[in-house]
């Protein structure tokens, strides 16, 4: 898939694989990460279990996720954590 000029549905097709694919990296230290929503090319997610309140849920999300997802997905400018 081509991923230059992508809709808003694909673009949520394209970031919801790549979170599938960082899950099961969460879930073996036992958090996780769920897709929420995307609104003015802000990715938001909720990081669950272990996630919820580990002092490097930050560096997780920031340096893992949101480099990832920013490097992959055209038009996303960030990543944001809902709590």
């Amino acid at each position: 898939m081509e991923t230059n000029n992508l809709n808003q549905q694909d673009t949520e097709k394209v970031v919801k694989t790549i979170i599938n694919k960082i899950r099961p990296y969460l879930q073996r230290d036992g958090g996780d990460v769920e897709f929420v929503r995307i609104d003015d090319g802000i990715v938001y997610v909720r990081l669950v279990g272990a996630c919820v309140g580990c002092p490097s849920v930050n560096l997780t999300l920031k340096d893992g996720i949101e480099a990832i997802i920013l490097e992959e997905v055209p038009g996303i400018i960030g990543v944001e954590n809902i709590e």
